[in-house]
């Protein structure tokens, strides 16, 4: 299954691990971690799926990123996104 996902990816990603948020709202955001991360989109971890939409802003302090986003796929405490193009 994830080499499947990797073969419709248009660019390569590389594993990381950082902490973000998923923003939405003007609300505070959701916390989530970072697992890997393309130039088109990210592999992201949640506690729970419960409240996050099929769009929003991923935000990454540590590296002073905000990047709209549209939900690709979803798991129990995993997410895959697309990064949208403004």
């Amino acid at each position: 299954n994830e080499v499947v996902a990797q073969e419709r990816r248009r660019a390569p990603r590389h594993r990381t691990l950082k902490a973000g948020s998923i923003a939405f709202n003007r609300s505070g955001g959701i916390d989530c971690r970072v697992r890997n991360m393309s130039e088109t989109g990210a592999c992201l971890e949640v506690a729970s799926q419960i409240g996050v939409p099929d769009q929003f802003v991923l935000v990454i302090e540590s590296d002073h990123l905000s990047r709209p986003c549209r939900v690709v796929w979803r798991s129990a405490t995993r997410l895959g996104v697309a990064f949208e193009t403004c």
